[in-house]
């Protein structure tokens, strides 16, 4: 090929189109315009997530089920050591997990939406269930129950499907209380509903007549501000004729309202039955216990343990073999041994017990859900061990620095605040984060110029400062100072840091808070800036039967502050309470644009604001409606500091919204995350893609986008940290591009990686180990069309056209991702009856000028790209061309061995052939010289011969980013003297041999191209 001349070349050569039709951006589907991007997840698991629902095979004690609040369904076939995901294409809230019992290999179903209905619950979907053990899902209805808390197959009949749905958490719905399918599924009778704010908590069968059921109903109700628990619809019913029919089993119960209720049956003895009662009066809330099958009851335990948040801890569960012991949820666990009567807490484990299985054959072994993952115990609960590979993390938000590599700080729903690594050698494990608040972590966003990290917990309780160098910490939230006014600080208080002046930070309450020296001294620079409306101000008052001002429900507060880049004077602010407000000179007046957003439903929560770096003027903001019962998405944008907006959400957007992110150079393209995963828009919100690539449809509560990787990083809230590394070439497509038959994309400068370190992995094989952004330079290049007929190549050459390797192409439709490693191709290696470790190291090529040649059919497309040495590299360039040439003259000198050996091993066998055993004798010997002709890998290793001793230093300086040692150098001489005497005695013998003998011998040439 000819010596490219970049400046005609320019980027690509583009051949003709094919001829097929137009591609446009609303045509084309997302899974075929994201190609080969995919996320990574780097968890974390130690600090794992809630669980709703555990659930054990019934035959098959290794086989353990978890269904989790934002995570999915997890699968363990190994009695919980390590766990697989299941469920990733759907909702990832989950109600109930059930087993058909007649087939529970194969047919599972999944009620979504979880049950603990908590201020931050997510929604589900509906029902689904799978007929091949979990590998494809598909949906037989509820859509519109938002959470269903049991499924129930009747062990006769696996037709007989019973459903107990909770239904919705914020508003009314018809879809609630107990069905029944008779066809699989199919079809869905409503046997039990009350009215619509009433539904079905727990639902339970007899196992020995599957005509008994038992359902709890409760009436409750959720606002942004309030929770209400109880109401005189909330009762226990049993039915003895499969559902037709019901009735009330309430002798023995408190009088007046009731709230949430549990119950379980005893499967030794189903005339055993508990329930835990939420009640008017405290001393009649608790346990109770009947043993004729519910016609009557008795109070057992009022404890604590019992009766604390009984929304949030309403799961019994009895012993299967022993009707005495008894498991009970709350913010311990609690254990009974004598029949309900005292209790003693589960071992140490993270607090917030939900749900508890036992083991089908041992009753020691339990498996216990907490807010902090999965635990288990194997003494009956005395102690604890968490599972360390479920990554269900439940981030409120999340943010990034500019190390290198980049870290990833957020807070967590009752897991304090971390911040870890995007990338670590061997991958990001558990050892790899490190702690930075308590409680339940929200923000946590480090100081531009300085390790110095703010955290916060629930309600600005505690807002840290942390000086990680000095390990100095400081608390630094803004504090009431007078008495008239209290300061609202919403759950997840909103914090900020100057993007103008470093040591500016901001924190919200109903008034904006200022700071010009990191927290030390405060300012207020706002009015009240919410609608300051005292009907949603009594959180005090919150829960219903059981008071419940934990401060999840502080409302009429500030919820997200934002500094514009280009202006520190204009600074926007969105109220939970849907108050759009802007200053436009530093605090001293502001307005409210929230009238000027059509089409937003009046105090519909403003979750987010992101200030465009491109016009100090234009900003988005999303609302989240889902605590009034609006579950649409709404994401607005304004290019005149809020005097108008626009909504840029289409019909393709799935889940209400929480986050947008503006890409830094193309203002077309925009990130949301919404309930039920990310979506994508590359023309500025007309037309919106979901990206499903390793991407689970879990919540997306914040986006971040860094600035020197392109990297989109996600917190998500029950899947942890998600990553899309570089984003950069969707920066590149638009209508003309999608019409290229080929297109490669900007390739940036690439830093070879000379880089190593040592990283095992020992102590992980049970643990989640996030994996790293790629350390290869990458190719990039969009197909229209995807490659299916003909034949194509991809390689790299240098800029004289000379091969320098052969890559794989990728041919799918979209963005296809190439990695090369900076390498050329191993060496080929004499052969011995031993191999070398030594032969299989790649060199590394020489920064410089390159080109990608694609061959795709008859037409050839082109790219040239640039590698770099690291800046950093402590080498100068004598000591690189030194190492270099000398990679390389070890790299020549081992094929040349290599073919020599090839040489000597065809004469002998011609050798043979014709009986010249003298000449075969002194090939062999020279032979045994140059390569190890006995022995094995492992036990029988020989004296290491030439290729050993070659190949051994070729690695050595190959693989090292500095220059050979004067050792090294010593040593390649006196390598070189014994290849050239062998290379000499070779050429005796064979001349000598050839004058007798005809040998056909391959080439150099095609001794390298055989395989």
């Amino acid at each position: 090929m000819k010596k490219l001349v970049y400046n005609l070349l320019l980027i690509t050569v583009f051949a003709p189109a094919f001829g097929f039709g137009q591609q446009t951006i609303e045509s084309i589907k997302g899974k075929e315009l994201f190609g080969d991007m995919k996320a990574r997840h780097i968890g974390p698991a130690l600090m794992s997530g809630r669980i709703n629902d555990m659930e054990v095979h019934p035959t098959n004690s290794r086989i353990i089920y978890a269904g989790t609040a934002g995570g999915g369904v997890w699968k363990s076939s190994d009695a919980g050591a390590t766990f697989n995901s299941l469920f990733d294409e759907h909702c990832q809230s989950i109600g109930a997990v059930e087993l058909d019992p007649n087939n529970p290999d194969n047919v599972i179903y999944v009620g979504t939406g979880e049950t603990w209905t908590r201020n931050s619950v997510s929604i589900g979907c509906g029902l689904f269930k799978s007929t091949d053990g979990g590998a494809n899902w598909n949906k037989i209805g509820f859509e519109k129950s938002e959470r269903i808390a049991r499924v129930i197959v009747n062990p006769n009949n696996s037709q007989e499907i019973y459903v107990g749905v909770l239904g919705a958490l914020w508003g009314d719905s018809d879809e609630r209380g107990v069905y029944k399918s008779n066809d699989g599924g199919s079809s869905w009778e409503k046997l039990l509903y009350l009215d619509a704010k009433t539904g079905c908590a727990d639902l339970t069968i007899d196992p020995t007549d599957p005509n008994i059921l038992y359902a709890s109903m409760w009436e409750f109700r959720r606002t942004g501000w309030s929770f209400e628990s109880g109401g005189n619809n909330s009762a226990l019913y049993k039915s003895i004729d499969g559902g037709k029919t019901w009735n009330k089993i309430h002798n023995g119960f408190p009088s007046g309202n009731l709230g949430r209720l549990a119950i379980a049956v005893a499967p030794s003895n189903p005339n055993v039955l508990y329930t835990a009662i939420e009640a008017e009066e405290d001393a009649r809330k608790g346990l109770y216990k009947s043993n004729d099958a519910g016609e009557s009851w008795e109070q057992l335990n009022n404890d604590f343990g019992i009766t604390v948040r009984p929304f949030y801890f309403s799961r019994i569960v009895v012993d299967p073999k022993n009707e005495d012991v008894v498991v009970k949820g709350g913010l311990t666990g609690s254990i009974s041994r004598d029949g309900g009567k005292t209790f003693k807490n589960l071992g140490n484990m993270h607090s917030d017990i939900h749900d508890i299985a036992f083991n089908i054959n041992n009753s020691d072994v339990m498996y216990v859900g907490t807010d902090g993952g999965v635990y288990r115990t194997w003494d009956g609960g005395t102690t604890m061990e968490i599972v360390q590979n479920l990554p269900l993390s439940q981030f409120y938000h999340i943010s990034v620095d500019d190390a290198k590599p980049y870290n990833v700080y957020g807070g967590l729903q009752d897991n304090g605040s971390w911040y870890g690594p995007s990338s670590s050698p061997g991958g990001v494990e558990a050892k790899d984060w490190n702690s930075v608040g308590f409680g339940d972590g929200f923000r946590v966003l480090k100081h531009p110029t300085k390790n110095v990290i703010y955290s916060e917990m629930q309600g600005a309780a505690n807002v840290w400062r942390y000086d990680t160098d000095k390990m100095l910490l400081k608390t630094i939230q803004p504090l009431p100072i007078s008495e008239e006014t209290k300061l609202r600080f919403n759950w997840n208080a909103p914090m900020a840091v100057s993007v103008n002046q470093p040591e500016r930070f901001y924190m919200g309450s109903q008034f904006l808070h200022k700071s010009e020296d990191m927290g030390n001294t405060w300012e207020i620079i706002s009015p009240d800036l919410t609608t300051n409306d005292p009907t949603k101000q009594n959180q005090e008052d919150s829960g219903g039967l059981s008071k419940d001002n934990s401060g999840a429900e502080n409302h009429t507060t500030i919820f997200t502050i934002a500094e514009s880049s280009l202006d520190e004077k204009v600074i926007w602010v969105g109220t939970d309470d849907g108050n759009v407000q802007i200053t436009q000179n530093g605090g001293k007046t502001w307005t409210n644009t929230t009238p000027n957003i059509p089409g937003l439903p009046e105090n519909t929560w403003c979750y987010h604001i992101e200030a465009s770096v491109f016009n100090k003027g234009t900003a988005y903001a999303v609302f989240d409606g889902h605590t009034q019962n609006d579950m649409k998405p709404y994401a607005y944008k304004t290019t005149d500091f809020g005097k108008t907006w626009s909504a840029i959400i289409t019909d393709d957007v799935e889940g209400f919204a929480r986050n947008i992110q503006e890409d830094y150079v193309n203002p077309d393209l925009l990130f949301l995350g919404t309930e039920f995963g990310l979506f994508i828009t590359i023309d500025g919100g007309k037309n919106w893609k979901k990206f499903t690539n390793n991407m689970p449809a879990a919540a997306v509560h914040f986006i971040d986008l860094q600035k020197t990787t392109n990297d989109l990083v996600m917190g998500t809230h029950g899947r942890g940290v998600i990553i899309i590394d570089d984003i950069s070439p969707l920066r590149e497509i638009n209508s003309e591009l999608l019409n290229k038959n080929i297109h490669f994309f900007d390739t940036p400068i690439a830093t070879i990686n000379e880089k190593s370190s040592f990283s095992g992995s020992f102590g992980n094989e049970t643990e989640f180990v996030g994996s790293s952004k790629p350390s290869s330079m990458q190719l990039k290049y969009f197909l229209k069309k995807r490659h299916t007929f003909g034949k194509m190549t991809l390689e790299i050459h240098d800029t004289n056209g000379n091969l320098i390797y052969e890559l794989t192409p990728g041919k799918s439709k979209g963005i296809n991702i190439v990695n090369w490693n900076f390498s050329r191709k191993i060496p080929k290696i004499a052969k011995g009856k031993t191999f070398t470790f030594g032969g299989f190291t790649a060199p590394k090529v020489a920064a410089g000028n390159y080109v990608a040649v694609l061959k795709k059919g008859k037409d050839t497309y082109e790219h040239p790209f640039e590698l770099a040495y690291d800046k950093d590299s402590p080498l100068s360039k004598e000591d690189r061309d030194l190492k270099n040439s000398t990679t390389l003259q070890l790299y020549d000198m081992t094929q040349d061995l290599a073919y020599l050996v090839y040489e000597i091993d065809e004469i002998i066998s011609s050798a043979e052939q014709t009986g010249d055993k003298k000449m075969v004798l002194k090939l062999n010997d020279l032979k045994n010289q140059l390569v190890i002709t006995t022995g094995d890998n492992y036990v029988g290793s020989a004296e290491p011969q030439l290729r050993e001793k070659m190949t051994t230093l070729y690695s050595k300086v190959a693989a090292s980013y500095d220059k050979p040692t004067k050792s090294e150098l010593e040593n390649l001489a006196l390598i070189s003297s014994k290849f050239e005497e062998a290379k000499v005695t070779f050429s005796k013998l064979k001349t000598k041999y050839l004058k007798k003998q005809t040998v056909e011998l391959k080439t150099f040439e095609e001794f390298l191209k055989a395989k």
